[in-house]
């Protein structure tokens, strides 16, 4: 392992005593003990000054080498001057006449030190919360926390500086995922998952400050009953989404930002059977099937993948589907449809790879047909509105539409069943439609090809009597 940070000795003035007096407010001991405001302080004061060192560090090594610090290497340099930080601090006690920490206290200071340098730092007491959906920061200052309902509160700073800032993002990319994901002048755009399965997107260089947003999963696991109990769907509505799934009904589930299309897509998924495989392609991964092994015990999960500094190596979603449908699927998802994937996914859903899912951003279950054709225009086949049109038609049979409400309320607003395209049209029965409070009762009658498939798995027509709906208003998804 190199060796050059000889230059970055522990310093040793941040930790001396001041006029034979310990700065941090908490009495001297004769026993090693410390008091709990005491411990903070110093924990609060090591962890600064080993944040600088390693900051400096890492900098002098990418600018020796070219590329950033080995995640083990730093790490071993991390735990290294944080023992010399207490090794500084003991002797400077034994020189004040004073006894040095008691060796469990120095012991529980080091690992709580360490967690957090290599840890997600100021970020992990928002991880740590379930009541976060977000956090967003521009800079290391200037934090912004969203809470359950929509609410959001300005919060302490996440690092001491921007600089620790990006340190502490790039020791979150180096430790998440099948591979190090670089952050630095020469890729500034970083998408990552998070070990507890948060989203995060980190901007720098082109920004004035580096900036970051975290998108947190609050359910990483879900099925159709927890969708029904938190207000997302009603009783009709999970019946027939259950038998659709059964039916292997090819389906996008579209909305806003933030409306909660992943959990959505868990929550359809869970209906699936454990024997079928399953073939996930994502840019980042979130949808997080192949963790609940019980459910979903065959999974294959693809992530998309940058190019390296030559510009070479880059794996898209699009390649990633064409070579998971060569990987025997039951069925094959997409986290969420943002370009030239569409192409091959609508051909996959045409093709007999039926009971696909994906996501898509879209403000109404018509625009989900519209956002298809833009994004097919826009790949490099360049398809006419037409052809994408008879492609929706052939291999799409349901568009699932979710509301996010300004109180944070979330719940599906539409269901559309695909019947045909003509032209520059696509023809669709909303077979449930957004009622007076915006949550979906039922609409047009299902086709009769529709209706017998999910009869055929366990639908009771019934249901769609109540024109009403079957809603309980006393949950709401997003209030809890």
């Amino acid at each position: 392992m190199s060796q050059p940070f000889a230059a970055f000795p522990v310093a040793k003035a941040s930790l001396r005593t001041v006029n034979g007096h310990r700065p941090d407010g908490y009495p001297d001991s004769a026993t090693g003990d410390i008091d709990p405001s005491g411990e903070a302080a110093l924990v609060r004061r090591i962890r600064q000054d080993v944040a600088k060192q390693l900051t400096r560090a890492t900098r002098a090594h990418e600018t020796a080498t070219g590329t950033p610090m080995p995640t083990q290497e730093r790490d071993a340099l991390t735990r290294r001057l944080v023992t010399e930080a207490l090794d500084v601090y003991g002797t400077d006690e034994m020189d004040g006449g004073r006894a040095r920490l008691h060796p469990q206290v120095e012991s529980r200071i080091s690992r709580t030190v360490t967690n957090t340098l290599l840890g997600a730092g100021g970020l992990q007491p928002w991880l740590n919360s379930p009541d976060v959906e977000g956090i967003v920061a521009n800079g290391c200052d200037q934090v912004f926390v969203t809470f359950t309902g929509n609410q959001e509160q300005r919060v302490a700073p996440i690092a001491d500086s921007d600089e620790e800032m990006v340190e502490l993002v790039r020791v979150l990319a180096a430790r998440t995922g099948n591979e190090e994901r670089r952050w630095d002048r020469a890729a500034p755009m970083l998408n990552l998952q998070l070990p507890d399965g948060s989203r995060l997107n980190a901007v720098m260089d082109v920004t004035r400050r580096p900036s970051l947003s975290i998108r947190r999963h609050r359910f990483m696991t879900m099925t159709l009953p927890e969708l029904l109990q938190l207000g997302a769907i009603d009783a009709a509505l999970a019946e027939f989404l259950r038998a659709a799934v059964a039916a292997r009904l090819n389906m996008v589930a579209g909305g806003p930002t933030n409306a909660g299309k992943t959990t959505f897509l868990r929550g359809l998924a869970s209906a699936i059977p454990p024997y079928e495989r399953l073939v996930t392609i994502e840019d980042t991964y979130e949808l997080g099937f192949d963790a609940d092994k019980q459910r979903h015990p065959n999974v294959v999960a693809m992530q998309a993948r940058d190019a390296n500094v030559e510009g070479e190596g880059a794996v898209t979603m699009a390649m990633l589907f064409r070579n998971g449908l060569r990987m025997s699927p039951s069925r094959v998802f997409v986290g969420e449809v943002r370009g030239d994937e569409v192409i091959p996914l609508l051909n996959a859903m045409s093709q007999g790879n039926d009971g696909s899912m994906s996501t898509i951003h879209a403000s109404s279950s018509v625009g989900v047909f519209r956002k298809l054709a833009l994004y097919a225009a826009q790949s490099p086949e360049r398809l006419e509105q037409a052809t994408t049109n008879l492609h929706i038609a052939e291999g799409l049979h349901l568009v699932i539409q979710l509301r996010l409400t300004l109180d944070g309320r979330r719940f599906v607003t539409s269901v559309r069943e695909v019947v045909d395209a003509d032209g520059l049209q696509v023809a669709s029965n909303e077979v449930f439609r957004p009622g007076p409070d915006g949550r979906a009762v039922p609409g047009a009658p299902p086709s009769t090809g529709l209706m017998e498939k999910l009869v055929y798995h366990g639908f009771d027509p019934g249901l769609l009597q109540r024109r009403q709906g079957w809603w309980d208003t006393t949950t709401t998804w997003g209030q809890q």
